[in-house]
Formats: structure tokens, sequence, C-alpha cells
């Protein structure tokens, strides 16, 4: 038995599937640890093969490789170092588990798997990964530790199953993705289990972006009389390492590190920027190209690429046409001067000439209309993909929530790209996110200090600038009215009458469930994006393309009316 345990914490960010590039910076932190005395090293969940690997852990060859990759790194701990709480996929007969396996003196000593598989959201865990039983503690360096995973604190019944076993302290692994409120959920969550059981614990979490999730780290220690002992920043990898002594009461840590976490606009903004950052960079492509417009959209979607990747690895392209406000040829020079961007003009005058021209015979009789609309934004399109095609730049797309909620978008036209940060961000929460960018540039970005686009992009009435004198409002509510009404609509899927009831304009909100419906097979092919609330399209919200369903507003019935 001993009285001292010493834990390293190893906030990470893994490449999904890589392996070797996993566990060569695994090699690295338990280095560090060693040379800091540490008994154990704790890391995220899934780790070895990086969080969420979906599909393929149902690739054999796959979970084999990581089985020799966990074998050859447990082998290497009979020299005497840090023992390591690693997550991975492990295959036991004809099951394969979400993991947490202890690899200390040369072998891999003892595995606990994953309770509960989330099957909501954005998670999809039931499909590849079998249900674990109902885990003990383990015994680690003299100590009883228990190990619930992620999800499995969430609920009370496994900390409890490791409390009436024997459990001294909870070490629980997470690959838990940001949203808004996220933070807040895990403290609570975290907070009540430790009140449950009365023992301590660390909450690690992974940090960095796959695909459209992006985990924020952020991760905390709890001692058993619920004082945080130590916080780790979010958005960045730590290694942080605890000491821990055996009282009266049982285990403690004593009090390391404490990064006030961000919330509110610096979060959100934060993430993006992590998002895309990883998404270029994980990928191996050597830059972004953007449609620069002169518009608030592009205006912050450049700056987040350029606080992501550094000015060097953004380019921006102003395509007019004749409908191009002399306004957004400044804006868009200018914003491009303060970010200090590679900037092009190239006019798509012509080619909307030759697409008339070629049209012409088919389209005689008619009245322009959209269709001539959407043939700029394709190409702009077209455009953007030459260019991305001849350098290797991806395109970013630039589209919001609010504008891909109601399918004010054109298909291959201004929604083609590999990603886009705005995705998951309302428009009114575009323009308080410009606001905050150009008061405040956070230390892990790569762009310029102060203003990073004039107030005018800020301040005018937008416009697709499509045809003379377009306002967003023409085809649109006003955006404070369409965000109240998509965000009671999306996140919180509340009944038109009870939106009605919080005091919108009933033809309005059926108009918006209307839109909302019939856009889906546009969001479909839209390109991904980081997941930012609590509900993001995509794998969050899931509606079929065909839907018959039209919604029919009945008013209310009040109490006095019923009777």
């Amino acid at each position: 038995m001993t009285d001292t345990l010493i834990i390293t914490l190893a906030q990470l960010n893994p490449r999904v599937g890589d392996v070797e590039g996993n566990f060569a910076k695994l090699r690295r932190v338990r280095a560090q640890a060693t040379a800091e005395g540490a008994d154990v090293i704790l890391t995220p969940e899934l780790y070895a093969c990086g969080y969420p690997p979906e599909d393929l852990v149902l690739k054999p060859m796959f979970v084999a490789e990581i089985r020799d990759a966990v074998e050859a790194l447990a082998a290497e701990t009979a020299d005497g170092g840090p023992a390591i709480l690693l997550g991975a996929p492990w295959a036991e007969g004809d099951k394969l588990y979400n993991a947490l396996l202890l690899l200390d003196g040369g072998t891999v000593q003892a595995a606990r798997y994953k309770v509960d598989l989330p099957n909501y959201g954005v998670f999809d865990e039931k499909r590849v990964f079998d249900a674990g039983p109902m885990p003990g503690p383990m015994d680690v360096r003299g100590v009883r530790i228990g190990v619930p995973i992620c999800e499995d604190i969430w609920t009370p019944d496994v900390v409890e199953c490791v409390s009436e076993t024997g459990g001294e302290m909870l070490l629980v692994p997470n690959g838990s993705p940001f949203d808004s409120q996220k933070l807040d959920n895990r403290l609570q969550h975290a907070t009540s289990r430790v009140v449950e059981s009365g023992l301590p614990m660390v909450y690690l979490n992974q940090v960095g972006g796959q695909d459209e999730l992006v985990f924020d780290g952020a991760s905390f220690v709890l001692n058993a009389d619920r004082t945080v002992a130590a916080t780790l920043p979010a958005w960045e990898e730590a290694v942080v390492t605890t000491t821990w002594t055996r009282g009266p009461d049982g285990w403690s840590c004593a009090k390391t590190q404490t990064v006030e976490p961000k919330t509110g606009l610096e979060a959100t903004y934060r993430a993006m920027v992590v998002g895309l950052r990883d998404y270029v960079t994980k990928n191996g492509f050597p830059g972004v190209i953007l449609g620069m417009s002169g518009g608030i959209d592009s205006a912050l979607s450049a700056a987040v690429a350029v606080d992501a990747l550094g000015p060097d690895k953004v380019r921006c392209v102003m395509m007019p046409s004749p409908y191009t406000s002399d306004h957004s040829l400044e804006d868009a020079a200018a914003a491009a001067k303060l970010l200090g961007v590679d900037y092009t003009t190239i006019n798509i005058g012509p080619a909307m000439q030759a697409f008339e021209t070629m049209l012409a015979d088919q389209f005689a009789g008619t009245s322009p209309d959209i269709t001539e609309e959407n043939v700029q934004a394709r190409s702009r399109g077209i455009t953007l993909m030459a260019l991305s095609n001849k350098f290797g730049h991806m395109v970013l797309s630039t589209g919001n929530k609010s504008e891909m909620s109601v399918g004010y978008a054109t298909l291959y036209g201004d929604m083609c790209g590999g990603y886009s940060v705005l995705k998951d961000v309302y428009k009114t929460t575009v323009f308080e996110l410009c606001r905050w960018r150009n008061a405040n540039k956070p230390a892990d970005c790569l762009g310029p200090e102060g203003a990073v686009m004039p107030e005018r992009i800020i301040t005018k009435p937008p416009s697709a600038e499509l045809r003379p004198d377009q306002k967003d409002e023409d085809s649109l509510p006003p955006y404070p009215v369409l965000d109240g009404i998509l965000t009671e609509l999306i996140e919180n899927e509340t009944p038109v009458a009870d939106i009605v009831a919080k005091g919108y304009d009933s033809e309005t909100v059926l108009r918006v469930w209307r839109l909302l419906d019939r856009a889906e097979y546009k969001r479909r092919q839209a390109p991904p994006g980081v997941k930012l609330t609590s509900r993001s399209f995509g794998k969050e919200r899931r509606y079929p393309i065909t839907n018959a369903f039209v919604g029919v507003y009945r008013p209310k019935k009040t109490q006095q009316a019923a009777e």
C-alpha cells in the first residue's frame, strides 16, 4: 500500500488512424512523466486510434495494428517508469470494446470496458462497439482506481459499482466534443458522481479537431469535497503532473495549475480556429482559398482562416459581377489588407456572358429570374475550384447556419468548398463574433492584433449582390427574427404553436419551418463544418429529404376558451 501517487494527465490531440504518430507522441509524454517522477499516465478516450474512429474499428487489420502497438508499448513499461492507462479499441473473442488498458511491468495488466455506449447526437458507438460489463476498480501501483469511460459518468450506475467494489478514486478518460453548453454539463455530472460516491475524480478530455467535431480539452480534477484541484487549458495540448496523498478521509489531489475556462464568444471563436486548423493540417492541405465578397460572412471566414493557419496560407479572391457595389470592392480589399493575405480580383462577367450566350436558345421567351442569379454564384464556385485544383488550396465555404437552414445558398455555387467554419453559426452570432474579434485576439491565433475587418462590413445591410439593390431581407425575415425562430425549430424542436406563443408571427414561423424542411436536400450536399451548438446539421440532426409532412398552425387553446 502507498500513501502517495503521482499521476500525469496527458490532454493530447491525436490524429484518427495515425497509430504510429499517436504512440510516438505518447512515448514523448512518458519520457516527460518519468522525469517528473510519475507513477501513472492517463490518456484520453481511445487515444491509441484517435476519437471517434467510426468504421475504422470494423477493419480487423486496423484493430490488429493497434494491438501490436499496445503490446510493444506495454513491453517498454518493464523499465520501471510510469504505468500507462491507455484508451484503445480492444478485441476479446468476437467482442470489440471501447477500452482503457493498464500497461505496467512489461505487459497489459488489466482492461476495463465502456458500459454506456452513446447513441445520440453525433455519437454512434453502439454500431461499432460492444458494451462492457460493470467494471470494478483496477489495482494501479497499490491503489484501487475506477476508470469509467466518458459516458459512463453521465449516469450513476458505473461509478456506484466502482464505489461499492472498493474504488478509491476515479480517473475518467473522455472524448467529449465541444458545444456552447457542454462545459457546465460536464462539471454538473462530474460533481454529481463525486458527491454520490465520495471519491475524487480526474476528468481528462481530448483536445483538437476531427472532421466536424472539435474537442476543447478543459480537463479538471475534483477532490471528494468538490474543490477544484486543477484545471487544464482549453484548446491546446497540456501535460500536467499531479500529486495525490492518502489521508484519513481518502485520497486528495494537491492544488496544481488552474486555468479559467473561456466561455461565450471567445470559446466559440477558438473552436472555429482549432476545428479549421486541424482539418487543414491533419489532411495535408497547403492552405485555403475563399471568395472575399466584401460581406460579413467571407470577412469572418477569412479572419478565422488567418488566425488558424497564418496569412501566408490563406488566399482571398474577389470575383465581381456587374452587380457588385463599389463599397464591396473597397471593403474586400481593406479586409484583405488588414489580414495580410494574398488578394486577387477575377471578374466573372465574361463567364456570365458565356453562359448567357450558350443558353440563349433554351431561355428564349423567358424573363431573367433566380436562374441567372445562380449562374453568377456557380461561376464563382467554378473559379474557386479551378484555383484549388491547380494550386492545391482547399476551398473554404463561407455560408452560415441561418442561410443553410432556409436554403438561402446556391448548390455548386457559394456552397462549394471542402470545409465551412460558419456552418453552425447563426447570422446574428456572425455579427457578434466579428465585433468580438475586432476587439480581441486569442494568444494562440496567428492573425494580426486589432481590427481584422472594416467597421462598414459589420454595419451595412447584408446582400448577396446577385441583382440590383438586393438585400437579404428582400427574401428573408430580419435576421434577429429568423434566428430566434430557427433556434426554436432546430435546437429545441419547439412546436409551432409554442413559438407563436413567444411572440412570433404565425405565418412567418410556418414559412421558416417550410423553408427549413425543403432545404434538407441542399444541406446533405454541403461541406462539413465545425460543430458549435447543441444541434448541428449533419450527424446530429437527421431528417429525410423526401418528406411529405407539412406543418399546420393550430393555435393553442386557452383555459378560458376550453371552458
